[in-house]
């Protein structure tokens, strides 16, 4: 990212957190940021697009900040508990930002806004559940995304508690005490029988496949997870053919095609296989 697109996006930051998403104009930005009105125009094509970018940028702030906590840790439910906490505090640390936007409902302000957020959120889902079946075992699979759902949930209502409380919290006892819960409610799962499904699961993965037109590479991204989860060497080199070929200007349709064709068999990867054709039209 450019130095000033930074820049912009920092100043942007700020304002949004002390004025609010509405009251502040591109003038105001601008000004701040060293430029003139036109020239932020150079930069993001209107504030909307800077929200865009404002978000993205703390996306990627919370993806480095996984990397740099989980680099050293080898077991699966301290990684867990180091990038929970580290979640906590980046929303602590934006909280201004966080709370204005929440207050305003600034989000989602577009499609592509609401674009992104989908497929955050769907990353996030399978981000859990790799963690999940990781700390708890193969045996917990067919539970796997009640696990998650579950998971998620206390988690969205603690960063309540923590982005609108005034008192300090313990960000490592949070952490602990929610996993401990978790700990808990998997112990006993096993007692009843899954409510999202196999079937259920695939079935809305496949509907968020087919929805907005998401970007074909948090298309790949997820297939790939899903391939490295089947433990095949032929899936794997015919993943990569897939994706080299997608990659290019001018993809050969029949290359897909044929790639395509050796997912059968493979009832996980039906729904990618299935958006995959329809988006080249190679049914």
């Amino acid at each position: 990212m450019k130095a000033k697109d930074m820049q912009i996006i920092e100043v942007g930051m700020r304002l949004f957190a002390s004025k609010g998403f509405s009251a502040t104009s591109v003038q105001e930005i601008a000004s701040e940021s060293g430029i003139s009105k036109g020239a932020f125009y150079l930069h993001f094509k209107s504030k909307d697009d800077l929200l865009l970018a404002i978000l993205q940028h703390h996306f990627d702030m919370i993806h480095k900040a996984f990397s740099e906590v989980t680099k050293d840790i080898q077991n699966p439910r301290d990684k867990l508990i180091r990038e929970q906490m580290a979640l906590y505090s980046h929303f602590i640390t934006h909280r201004e930002l966080l709370v204005m936007l929440a207050k305003e409902q600034a989000i989602p302000r577009n499609d592509t806004i609401k674009q992104l957020l989908f497929e955050k959120q769907m990353e996030s889902h399978q981000h859990y559940r790799k963690r999940i079946i990781e700390i708890y075992g193969p045996e917990v699979e067919p539970f796997s995304w009640d696990i998650t759902i579950i998971l998620e949930g206390i988690v969205k209502s603690y960063m309540g508690v923590l982005l609108f409380s005034t008192h300090d919290f313990d960000l490592k006892s949070l952490t602990e005490f929610l996993h401990n819960r978790l700990d808990s409610i998997v112990k006993d799962i096993h007692k009843d029988k899954p409510f999202l499904t196999k079937d259920k699961a695939e079935s809305i993965l496949a509907n968020f496949l087919f929805s907005d037109h998401p970007s074909m590479s948090n298309v790949l991204k997820n297939l790939e997870e899903e391939i490295e989860k089947l433990g095949s060497d032929e899936l794997v080199i015919t993943f990569q053919v897939l994706k080299e070929e997608i990659g290019k200007e001018k993809p050969r349709l029949p290359v897909i095609h044929g790639m395509l064709s050796n997912f059968d068999g493979y009832p996980t990867l039906d729904s990618y296989r299935s958006f995959i054709s329809e988006y080249y039209s190679t049914k």
